[in-house]
C-alpha cells in the first residue's frame, strides 16, 4: 500500500526464528512513521554512510553481514518494484536483479536466452550472463546433492537425457522462465565489527535463464532476473548461510517517497524498541497472522474467517508484488471505512491508480 502511504518500511526476517520485524506495526494494522517527513529527510546516501557505521551496532553477528544497495520505487506508474545490483563471475560482471521475498531462487537471463528482454524503461542497461565467459563457473549436473534438494521443493528438474539439473518457475502473473543451474562467485560488501571487506565472495547456485515468458518478455520494468528471499535451501540466503558466510537473516528497508530506493542487508537486527510478529509456522510463504483491519481507531466489521491461513490463502509478505492485493469482503470494508473517514472528516480522499486492488 505504499502508493497510498508513501513512508520506510522497515523488513527483517529471521528465518531460523521464523518471525518478520516491522517498525510499529501491531495487528490492527496502525501506520506510523519513524522517520523525518519528506521536507526533513535525510538524503539516502548519508542515510547508507550512516548505517553503515551503525552496523556494528545494529548487526551483529559471528561471520559478519553481508550489504546490497536497493533502487526502485513505489509508484507503479513509474517503477512499480525495487531492484538490487550484483557482481557474478570471474571477471565480475554486474547484474540488475528484482528483490523478491515470494520465490526462492536467483535467476539471470543468459547469453542463449529466448524472450529475455533487449532494453528495459527504468534505463538500466541489461545484460546477459555467459557462463563460458566466466572462469569460475561450472554447470550443476543431476547427481548434484544441490540439485536433489531442489527437487524435493520443486525448484529443479531432471529428466530425459539431460545431465544438467534445470527449472522451469510460473509466477501469477502468468509469466515464466525456464534454464538450468550454475555456480559461480558472488562478489559482495561484507561487514564484520564495523569494517566493510569490498572484496568478499562465495560460491552460488543460481539459474541460467535460456527461456521467458509473458510480462517477462516486455522491457517496460524489465530487470536481468529475479532474487529469490524464500525459505527454501536454494535461496542465495540459504546457501551463504550454511557456508557460514552470512547468519540466515535479512533486513530489507524500502523507501516510500519519491527518491525510492532502500537498504537490503543479510544480518541480524538487535536495535531496542522493535515491534515483532511471528511468522506463521510451515508455510511456503512468510505468513502474517493479520487478524483484524482498523480505520481510524475503530476495528472493521470483517469475518475472522477472511483472514484464516493455509497453504493456499493468508496474509504474505511480498516484495515482489507491487501493489497489496485483499480478498472482496476485506477490500470492501476497508476501502468503504476509509471513505467514510475521509467524508466525516471533511478530508479529500483519493486512491491514485487504484493502489489497492481486489484479490480475484
Amino acid at each position: 500500500m505504499a502508493a497510498v502511504f508513501p513512508a520506510w518500511v522497515v523488513i527483517v526476517v529471521v528465518m531460523s526464528e521464523a518471525a518478520v520485524v516491522m517498525s510499529g506495526f501491531p495487528a490492527t494494522l496502525k501506520l506510523e512513521r519513524s522517520i523525518p517527513l519528506a521536507s526533513h529527510e535525510l538524503e539516502l546516501s548519508r542515510l547508507r554512510e550512516r548505517d553503515i557505521l551503525r552496523h556494528g551496532r545494529l548487526l551483529q553477528s559471528s561471520v559478519g553481514v553481508v550489504d546490497f544497495p536497493v533502487l526502485g520505487l513505489y509508484d507503479p506508474f513509474l517503477v512499480g518494484l525495487y531492484y538490487t545490483k550484483l557482481q557474478i563471475g570471474s571477471p565480475p560482471r554486474e547484474f540488475h536483479v528484482q528483490i523478491d521475498t515470494g520465490s526462492d531462487a536467483l535467476w539471470i537471463g543468459c547469453n542463449s536466452c529466448k524472450g529475455c528482454p533487449k532494453s528495459s524503461g527504468l534505463q538500466i542497461p541489461l545484460k546477459l550472463y555467459d557462463p563460458g565467459s566466466s572462469s569460475t563457473a561450472s554447470t550443476v549436473s543431476c547427481s548434484d546433492e544441490r540439485c536433489s534438494h531442489g527437487i524435493k521443493s520443486l525448484s529443479s528438474i531432471c529428466s530425459g537425457s539431460s545431465y544438467r539439473c534445470s527449472y522451469t518457475f510460473q509466477y501469477g502473473d502468468g509469466s515464466g522462465t525456464s534454464g538450468y543451474y550454475v555456480l559461480d562467485l558472488l562478489h559482495f560488501n561484507k561487514i564484520v565489527q564495523g569494517s566493510v571487506d569490498s572484496n568478499a565472495t562465495a560460491k552460488v547456485m543460481f539459474g541460467c535463464s535460456t527461456l521467458q515468458t509473458g510480462n517477462l518478455t516486455t522491457p517496460d520494468r524489465a530487470v536481468d532476473g529475479i532474487f529469490g528471499f524464500g525459505k527454501q535451501s536454494l535461496s542465495v540466503i540459504s546457501q551463504l548461510s550454511s557456508q557460514g558466510v552470512a547468519p540466515r537473516t535479512f533486513s530489507h528497508c524500502l523507501k516510500g517517497s519519491d527518491g525510492g530506493g532502500g537498504i537490503l542487508v543479510f544480518g541480524e537486527v538487535v536495535e531496542p524498541n522493535m515491534s515483532y510478529t511471528p511468522l506463521v509456522p510451515s508455510m511456503p510463504h512468510y505468513n502474517l497472522d493479520l487478524r483484524s483491519i482498523s480505520v481510524g481507531g475503530q476495528v472493521l466489521p470483517i469475518d475472522k474467517s477472511e483472514f484464516s491461513t493455509s497453504i493456499n490463502r493468508g496474509t504474505i509478505v511480498d516484495s515482489g508484488t507491487t501493489l497489496a492485493y485483499l480478498a472482496d469482503e476485506v477490500y470492501n470494508a476497508f476501502v468503504g471505512a476509509i471513505k467514510n473517514f475521509c467524508f466525516s472528516n471533511r478530508a479529500p480522499c483519493s486512491f491514485p491508480g487504484k493502489s489497492m486492488l481486489r484479490n480475484n
